[in-house]
C-alpha cells in the first residue's frame, strides 16, 4: 500500500532536518510542494519547493493550501502523484491544518510525526540560525499559524508520533524506531 509520512510541527522544530534524514537514511521520498515565500540561500526550485508567484500559484491542483506568515503553501496532487512514481512510501513537510487535511483525505495511508521541543525559545534560536531574515522570524513567531502548530491538535491526537528534537541522536533512533514499524510487514492474523 502507497503510505505518506506526513511532518509537522511548529517552525523550526526540525521538520525540513527530519525529513532530509528520511530521504538520506531510507530514501524516502519528499512530496516537493508550492511556496510563494522567497527562496532561503542554498534552496533549490524543485529541490526545496516549487517556488511561485500568487498568479502561478493558482494554476496547480491542491490537496490542501494554507496562507501561512503572509505566503502561500500548498501540496499538489500532481506532486504526490510524482513521488508515488518513485516510492510506494514518501514523505511531506506540512503544518498540522495540512496535516489534518491528508489524514482526513488519505486516511490510513497517512503516518504522522508531530515535531516538538522543551522550550519555545529554541524555536526562534533555530529560524535565525538557518539564514531566515528578522522580520521574516518575527512574522512567523506572532502568526496565529505558528502558535497553532505548537501543540498536537485534536484531530492528530491518538494517530500522530510525537517525537521531542531538542537532542538529534534521540530523535533519530526515535526515526529509526518509526520507519522500521512502517516498513515491517505485519504477520496474518490467526
Amino acid at each position: 500500500m502507497k503510505r505518506v509520512i506526513v511532518i509537522t510541527g511548529a517552525t523550526g522544530t526540525g521538520k525540513t532536518t527530519v525529513s532530509s534524514y528520511l530521504t538520506d537514511q531510507f530514501h524516502i521520498p519528499r512530496i516537493i510542494t508550492h511556496t510563494t515565500r522567497p527562496k532561503r540561500p542554498g534552496e533549490q526550485e524543485g529541490v526545496d519547493y516549487y517556488f511561485e508567484t500568487p498568479e502561478t500559484f493558482k494554476q496547480n491542483h491542491y490537496l490542501e493550501s494554507v496562507h501561512y506568515a503572509n505566503y502561500q503553501y500548498g501540496s499538489s496532487l500532481e506532486g504526490l502523484a510524482r513521488a508515488f512514481s518513485k516510492s510506494d512510501l514518501v514523505s511531506i513537510v506540512l503544518d498540522t491544518k495540512g496535516a489534518e487535511t491528508y489524514v482526513k483525505e488519505l486516511d490510513t495511508r497517512v503516518s504522522v510525526l508531530f515535531l516538538t521541543v522543551a522550550h519555545p525559545l529554541l524555536l526562534k534560536e533555530r529560524l535565525e540560525q538557518r539564514g531566515d531574515q528578522l522580520e521574516m522570524v518575527k512574522n512567523r513567531l506572532a502568526s496565529d499559524e505558528y502558535r497553532r502548530d505548537l501543540t498536537l491538535p485534536a484531530g492528530l491526537s491518538g494517530i500522530a508520533t510525537v517525537i521531542q528534537n531538542d537532542k538529534w541522536d534521540t530523535t533519530k533512533n526515535r526515526l529509526d524506531e518509526f520507519v522500521a514499524e512502517l516498513t515491517t510487514p505485519t504477520s496474518p492474523k490467526a
